[in-house]
């Protein structure tokens, strides 16, 4: 995209005193302040082990008390933590701790990827060209014979059977914006679908073998021909 067309999508920033940015004294400045401490000081007990996964916070008046917290300002921070799935607010029951298990707690990363812009596609194929060879390479290490045969969603399959929750979700979030360029490049590029069986099988085959090296060059060579497309294009 042109330097000119970003100009005119993204408004100059104002120029700002570094001391104006930094010292918001509006109440509701001050409101955001204690509301972010709120939130360290529950973080903090979380963090510690004071309140492990699948453990009740206490009663909202004592907590905020044991804190030396407002209730308003304990009220808006676990409205927050719950928003990124750290805690489960229960009517009628209480607050809990979440299991924090890594899926979990990545999909607030899959909410902010949707607002990507279309110029940014390149930068997450970059990331999956990373991850995703890894992926394979564990996936080549680990991989059985029922699971092998199971490899219908292809990509999503291979990140799981890797064995590595965080990798997995994070590849599984990479992948929702580059899913159109990928259906675009099968629609627009002559011989695309067949190129793109054909590396899905040789590291199909790299993983049955149980070979990792083969596996990640297979996964890095399909990642990279959707991303150099992709750069021809644009």
């Amino acid at each position: 995209m042109a330097p000119g067309r970003v100009a005119r999508w993204w408004p100059k920033p104002n120029r700002v005193s570094y001391s104006a940015q930094t010292s918001d004294l509006s109440p509701r400045g001050m409101r955001v302040a204690v509301t972010d401490e709120a939130i360290e000081k529950v973080k903090s007990m979380i963090v510690s082990g004071s309140l492990r996964p699948g453990d009740r916070l206490p009663k909202e008046a004592d907590l905020a008390a044991d804190l030396g917290l407002s209730r308003s300002s304990l009220r808006e921070a676990v409205r927050a933590l719950s928003l990124v799935n750290i805690l489960d607010v229960r009517r009628g029951d209480g607050t809990y701790v979440t299991s924090l298990e890594p899926p979990l707690l990545l999909e607030a990363l899959t909410f902010i990827v949707d607002f990507h812009r279309d110029d940014t596609v390149l930068e997450f194929l970059q990331v999956r060209r990373i991850l995703e060879p890894a992926a394979a390479a564990m996936a080549a290490e680990r991989i059985d014979e029922k699971q092998g045969a199971e490899l219908l969603e292809f990509h999503r399959k291979i990140s799981a059977v890797s064995g590595n929750s965080v990798l997995c979700s994070l590849l599984e979030t990479m992948s929702g914006p580059t899913t159109r360029a990928r259906v675009w490049r099968g629609l627009t590029q002559e011989g695309a679908v067949k190129r793109t069986l054909a590396e899905h099988r040789a590291i199909l085959d790299a993983l049955i073998a149980h070979d990792p090296d083969v596996a990640r060059s297979w996964a890095t060579v399909h990642i990279a021909s959707v991303e150099q497309w992709l750069a021809s294009v644009l």
